[in-house]
């Protein structure tokens, strides 16, 4: 496990234009679970992106272990991310899906193999590892998913909205399944959604972002009942919290 922190974060695009990341720092501690909550274009996916190494920040630093790690490619820093669509190979098996990272580093086929078995066993999917991924359904394919990026045995978990291709009933199962998996293998895990329902279930803490800042850090229940600002108090909730102004400012309370 290792400890995760951004120190005034900040990503551009089309020179310098489009603000994704606005100056983020953020800690995440050995083992914990955080999510990422906020609208669709708020920056969380940047966020993710830049600590796994597939962006490059414009100006910052992100630290894996206490060591800054902008310089190291994405196989360097002890991560392994779970992407929205998976990313799974269609003309390998399970089996084959799972072991490949293993494959890439010249790990011997017995060593391999033992540790694809360790995921598949741990996740509930041995009797899948000779299936493709196209004869999987979508939770299924999330745990494949999940197995290739545990064989790796990394430091920190990165997932990019996992569970956004499956239906609501699957969804949920899928939900505590991840928290499950998590509690399991002990991993600091980052965990970008834009669903309050997965962030409430899932995540020791909360980060809520908007335009590319962080505006409230917390543990779920904090964030819903002690929103820091008015935006945090009516993105969160559903029906969300109610403002009236009274003595020039604004009081919100829960329907």
């Amino acid at each position: 496990m290792a400890v995760v922190a951004v120190r005034d974060l900040r990503k551009e695009f089309d020179g310098g234009d489009v603000h994704a990341i606005n100056g983020i720092t953020l800690d995440v501690a050995e083992g914990e679970y955080l999510v990422l909550l906020g609208p669709s274009g708020c920056g969380k996916t940047t966020l993710l992106r830049t600590i796994a190494g597939l962006e490059a920040p414009t100006s910052g630093d992100v630290l894996i272990g206490g060591h800054v790690v902008n310089g190291l490619p994405p196989r360097a820093r002890q991560i392994a991310m779970v992407f929205q669509s998976y990313a799974l190979y269609p003309h390998k098996t399970v089996l084959g899906n799972i072991v490949f990272p293993l494959r890439a580093e010249r790990i011997d086929k017995d060593e391999r193999e033992r540790k694809a078995r360790w995921a598949a066993e741990l996740l509930g999917i041995t009797p899948l590892l000779n299936r493709k991924p196209r004869q999987l359904s979508g939770g299924e394919r999330q745990r494949v998913a999940l197995a290739r990026a545990l064989v790796r045995e990394p430091q920190v978990f990165l997932l990019d909205e996992p569970l956004s291709n499956l239906d609501s009933k699957l969804r949920a199962s899928a939900r505590d399944e991840l928290k499950r998996f998590q509690q399991t293998v002990s991993r600091t895990t980052i965990y970008v959604t834009h669903d309050q329902v997965e962030a409430m279930g899932l995540g020791d803490r909360i980060a809520v972002l908007d335009q590319g800042r962080v505006r409230q850090v917390g543990r779920p229940v904090d964030i819903y009942d002690d929103p820091a600002d008015t935006f945090v108090a009516t993105f969160i909730g559903s029906p969300p919290m109610n403002l009236v102004p009274r003595d020039g400012a604004l009081v919100g309370f829960r329907p």
